[in-house]
């Protein structure tokens, strides 16, 4: 299981498309999908005036949606209808859109793309790397961020396996972990780096991202210790990992003599506008 972002929005000529991998296939937002083909500045009621028509002609396009939880943009998860690839080719042909044979063709590529991902998880990985390197980040960077990835995929496997089963105890959990090392929950240290549905991890620097590491991956192995078991548990250890990174970060700011939480981000520069 990831809770990678990165990996559950894909881009569709500069739109964002939400996405989560669901029994194995990936799922999108439908309103995004409306959005994008149709430049709708309340996207949210395009799609809700479509379904409703279609529900009256008799169609059954709208019973391949499904409701599944998606990050909104104020960053919480709501939950959102959502289709697979063979469902929104059917919706898009109730879409009138000059850019819906450009969107099919994008639509089956990425679709392709998912299939050799799950033969060959490397892909996948490589696909991640070239993302972040399109997006300018440095290639040491990167190595962090991708090494962070695994350790946090090994701690969510944890998780599912020791009796966190529902995404709110993901949310406690990792919580958990990043008061004790940071000293703010994720929500907090969004909103200092002036956040809203971006990953919170995909603006964190080198120093950021090692703490986030050593806290998760301290994490993981006290549960493998102790053979951990239910989510107070897991709780108690998850605070236990956090503090072995947060005793880290505070002697290594005594030694540098500045503060390692930053309210630097990675978001593009707004250009002025020239009047």
């Amino acid at each position: 299981m990831s809770e990678e972002i990165l990996n559950k929005i894909a881009i569709f000529q500069k739109k964002e498309i939400r996405r989560i991998i669901y029994k194995n296939e990936w799922w999108f937002s439908v309103v995004d999908v409306c959005e994008a083909l149709t430049d709708s500045p309340d996207a949210g009621a395009y799609w809700r005036k479509l379904k409703q028509r279609l529900i009256l002609e008799g169609s059954e396009v709208v019973t391949f949606c499904h409701g599944l939880k998606l990050p909104a943009l104020d960053g919480k998860i709501r939950e959102t209808d959502c289709a697979t690839a063979e469902g929104l080719f059917r919706i898009i042909q109730s879409i009138p859109s000059p850019k819906a044979e450009p969107f099919k063709r994008w639509l089956a590529k990425v679709g392709y793309e998912r299939v050799r991902e799950i033969e060959d998880p490397e892909l996948g990985m490589k696909r991640t790397r070239a993302l972040y390197r399109a997006k300018g980040y440095s290639d040491d960077w990167i190595e962090n961020r991708m090494r962070g990835i695994v350790i946090r995929d090994e701690l969510t496997d944890e998780w599912q396996k020791r009796g966190a089963d529902h995404q709110k105890d993901y949310e406690i959990l990792t919580a958990e972990i990043s008061k004790a090392t940071f000293g703010v929950i994720p929500s907090q240290y969004k909103k200092l780096k002036g956040l809203k549905r971006e990953n919170l991890r995909d603006h964190m620097d080198d120093f950021e991202l090692i703490f986030t590491m050593l806290g998760e991956r301290s994490t993981t192995e006290i549960h493998r210790q102790e053979k951990s078991v239910g989510v107070p548990k897991l709780k108690s250890d998850a605070n236990r990992g956090g503090k072995i990174a947060g005793g880290a970060r505070t002697e290594l700011e005594k030694e540098i003599g500045r503060s390692i939480i930053s309210n630097k981000n990675f978001l593009p520069k707004k250009k002025k506008e020239i009047k």
